[in-house]
């Protein structure tokens, strides 16, 4: 048994926040129905790379779902949503505010329709506010929550993080809204609308950069590497490239000299302490890598994992999905996709003894169960299903 099995999720979102949220609850079981345009599908299955002509981005995030191609605009297929979503727990969209509305699909004519359904919205900037009908993406998103005046090496070159972390987190985001109106379901056997919103996301991801603004009144700029308020807490030079370093407290310090054979720097009053160590951060790195640039990664991260200081490699992804840990956990799967054969994807990070998660398919071809869910769930016949095709309600 997996954890959502039995609930039954009507997906009407597409390129990544959505999909991502989506992803989750397939993994942990529940049956998605993830609704597409006729012809075109999920925008994301335009994006490159292609692997046997299909989208690699689509199949990185789609995995495990049931593809039907329903056009909302045709009255007939609106109708069609309609009575799957009486069938459903979950609905989860993620159009800008006020579009399904306009379609007729909105909360409230759901809400008529299926009182018990969990009704969620993942948008840019929420369902409320002047910025609601704004349109949004992640680099947008980046920019605005203030992430990129905190990421990058300089104050002179704001970036964004290089994962589409404010659509990631407001799947997961999303995700956790659902499972938390289920739960409230089964007490008051009402469904609800949960709206979350990637702006919101990223201010609570933002972490210490806010507990540091409201503490001092100056608004933290980018650091590259460094921890604001420890050290050494970076990455230091090697002579075949760099090794990030973690020592969260005086202990830690007094291991990471005695290891590399540095220990005239415990008697330096600048690194006496953690306070003096972060605010003379530059002489204190510039003193490591005196003695670190001339030893290899290899050799550093021996040194360190011998007194159990924490220490790690930089890897670029190829290396990181052949990494023993990674492996071990089963952080990289198989599928088999009908067109394509053996692909790659992330596993379930969410690790439960008695009802694990699973990736059990790959991501479908665009329109691949429209009549296995339509004769199923709505038990409309082979004719049927030809005539609403011929009349592009699907």
């Amino acid at each position: 048994m997996r954890p959502l099995e039995g609930v039954r999720v009507l997906d009407l979102t597409r390129v990544l926040a959505g999909p991502f949220c989506t992803m989750l609850l397939s993994d942990l079981g529940a049956e998605v129905i993830k609704v597409e345009r006729p012809v075109f599908g999920d925008d994301s299955r335009a994006f490159t790379p292609f692997v046997g002509g299909e989208s690699a981005y689509f199949m990185s995030i789609n995995r495990g779902k049931k593809s039907v191609t329903v056009n909302l605009k045709h009255p007939k297929g609106k109708e069609l949503v309609l009575r799957l979503a009486k069938l459903c727990d979950v609905l989860v969209e993620n159009f800008r505010p006020g579009v399904m509305e306009e379609l007729g699909l909105g909360y409230s004519a759901l809400r008529e329709v299926n009182p018990r359904l969990i009704y969620a919205s993942i948008s840019g900037f929420g369902q409320t506010g002047p910025y609601r009908e704004k349109p949004a993406y992640d680099l947008i998103i980046q920019g605005i929550s203030g992430m990129m005046s905190i990421t990058g090496p300089d104050p002179d070159h704001p970036t964004k993080v290089g994962s589409s972390i404010a659509d990631i987190f407001a799947g997961v985001f999303g995700a956790i809204g659902i499972l938390a109106a289920l739960r409230a379901r089964e007490v008051t056997g009402r469904g609800q609308w949960v709206d979350v919103a990637m702006l919101d996301s990223m201010l609570a991801v933002l972490e210490n950069a806010l507990a540091r603004y409201f503490a001092t009144g100056v608004p933290p700029r980018p650091m590259g590497n460094r921890h604001p308020s420890i050290a050494p807490f970076s990455s230091v030079r090697a002579s075949d490239g760099y090794v990030n370093v973690a020592c969260g407290n005086d202990e830690l310090w007094r291991r990471f000299c005695k290891a590399l054979g540095m220990e005239y720097l415990l008697e330096d009053p600048r690194f006496a302490t953690n306070s003096e160590r972060v605010e003379h951060m530059g002489e204190l790195e510039r003193a490591i890598e005196e003695r670190t640039s001339s030893m290899r990664v290899e050799e550093i991260i021996a040194k360190l994992e011998a007194l159990e200081v924490p220490c790690g490699p930089i890897n670029d992804v190829s290396q990181v999905v052949e990494d023993a840990q990674v492996l071990a956990r089963e952080m990289i799967v198989e599928v088999l996709h009908p067109k394509v054969g053996k692909v790659k994807v992330p596993g379930v990070p969410i690790k439960l003894s008695d009802t694990p998660g699973e990736v059990r398919a790959p991501a479908p071809l665009l329109g691949e169960h429209t009549e296995e869910v339509l004769s199923s769930l709505l038990g409309l016949s082979r004719e049927e299903i030809s005539a609403l095709r011929e009349e592009g309600a699907i």
